[in-house]
């Protein structure tokens, strides 16, 4: 409970501020809202607002609307306060609500019900955002909802990837698809799917290697992935505290391969937080998680209510007419999630020069004991786009 509160405290502090700047430093003479009252208050908003991440076209319609709300109104400044905080917030949440959200869980089943092709979710992002260790939580929840699981080690580049992705497949009991370093990544993922439908195993989770947004032969590489194993659910993973250039990866990765989510993580250290708005804004996609720890189970689920309330925290959650969609597994208590992930990034390191073990074929399945026997996807945008509203 006490990390509850500290994390509640520290994520989007700098945002929270910045809003509350706008509400609270209100200088208004006489009672009528003049063109100088609105230029301050707008030109307040604005320096606070990108000195949060928030993207420019946000600031551009927040400023609008308040703009159009404030011209010529006679109000006190009690009311003024409550005019531009309810403006904000009603901006914040129909930007939320004009993107339709996911429950992969329900995806996950949904797809079964129409054949037994394994669901497959492909992990997307630049080095050192936390790629491969998201990966891993997801697992952690799929299984826990007793999804069945298979990884594909298409970081085929990166020293210590494959053995990285190899503790975190024995600590979660999950059967792991790799080849040599420097192979195929697509053929390595196309591997992975084989195995799943032969095995009748529910989700392919492809593990990609992580580079910058610009590279193009890289990012061509990407999309050959995406012809290849036509993925049901594309995710993109950013670090919350890149600011305004996670914003801009999520663009340019969205450019090439139109991914359908994103995860931000470390939000537990983010001070700015506007960057998680800008995503949603820029690429009409839903953030569905952000990551706040070192656990397998530190992985909070994207709230709208919540994420309004750490910015306006008087805001009232229970005039929200919008249901709240949740993971069937994230009312679950979790068990064994005090497992660090921090212990398998520290041991990969220690490993990076040992990998004759884990590339002597290039076939090879590293848990056979593994017994998992719990269980078309369309060609251009995945399965995902079904319930696209």
């Amino acid at each position: 409970m006490h990390q509850n509160k500290k994390t509640r405290h520290n994520l989007f502090s700098k945002l929270r501020k910045a809003f509350s700047n706008v509400v609270n430093n209100i200088n208004v003479h006489g009672k009528e809202v003049t063109k100088s009252d609105i230029d301050n208050i707008l030109s307040e908003l604005e320096i606070s607002l990108l000195e949060s991440d928030v993207a420019v076209e946000i600031v551009d319609l927040l400023k609008k609307d308040l703009y159009q709300k404030l011209t010529g109104i006679q109000i006190d400044k009690s009311k003024l306060y409550q005019t531009i905080k309810n403006s904000l917030i009603q901006n914040i949440s129909s930007l939320c609500d004009s993107i339709s959200n996911i429950n992969i869980i329900s995806l996950i089943n949904s797809k079964k019900k129409i054949n037994h092709d394994a669901f497959v979710i492909m992990f997307v992002g630049i080095n050192g955002t936390g790629k491969t260790t998201t990966l891993a939580k997801i697992n952690y929840l799929l299984k826990k909802s007793g999804v069945s699981t298979v990884i594909a080690a298409s970081d085929t580049y990166r020293a210590g990837a494959i053995e990285q992705l190899q503790i975190h497949a024995n600590k979660l009991n999950t059967k792991l698809i790799h080849q040599n370093y420097g192979s195929d990544p697509a053929s390595v993922a196309r591997d992975a799917i084989l195995y799943a439908n032969s095995h009748n195993i529910d989700c392919v989770l492809i593990d990609t290697a992580g580079r910058m947004q610009n590279s193009k032969n890289l990012m061509d590489q990407i999309s050959k992935i995406v012809n290849v194993t036509k993925p049901d659910l594309k995710l993109f993973v950013g670090d919350s505290l890149a600011g305004n250039d996670v914003v801009n990866q999520a663009q340019q990765f969205y450019d090439y391969i139109t991914f359908d989510a994103s995860i931000l993580t470390k939000a537990d250290a983010d001070s700015q937080g506007g960057s998680a708005l800008s995503i949603m804004k820029l690429t009409c996609t839903p953030i569905i998680y952000f990551g706040t720890g070192q656990s397998y189970n530190d992985l909070k689920q994207f709230n709208k209510n919540e994420y309004i309330s750490t910015m306006f925290p008087d805001f009232d959650q229970t005039k929200s007419i919008i249901p709240v969609i949740s993971d069937a597994s994230t009312n679950k208590k979790a068990s064994n999630s005090k497992l660090l992930i921090h212990d398998v990034d520290n041991h990969t390191n220690s490993k990076t020069t040992s990998k004759s073990n884990l590339t002597q074929n290039n076939h090879q399945i590293k848990n056979d004991n593994d017994k998992h026997k719990i269980n078309e996807h369309s060609k251009k945008k995945g399965f995902f786009s079904r319930f696209r509203k």
